[in-house]
């Protein structure tokens, strides 16, 4: 059976895991590009936020 101390220190390892894997994904997200130029299906579409 798995004590005290064991269970302890598994919460600490995952949760120091979560906690690090949360910034990367953060920092992944925040600087990745986007497309600048979105893709229309239909033709004469304008682009979403174009002027009328």
């Amino acid at each position: 059976m798995i004590s005290d101390d064991d269970l302890y220190t598994l919460a600490l390892f995952l949760g120091s895991v979560a906690v690090v894997l949360i910034v990367l994904y953060h920092f992944f997200e925040v600087n990745s590009r986007e497309d600048e130029v979105p893709i229309t299906t239909e033709k004469g579409a304008k682009p979403p936020g174009a002027s009328k």
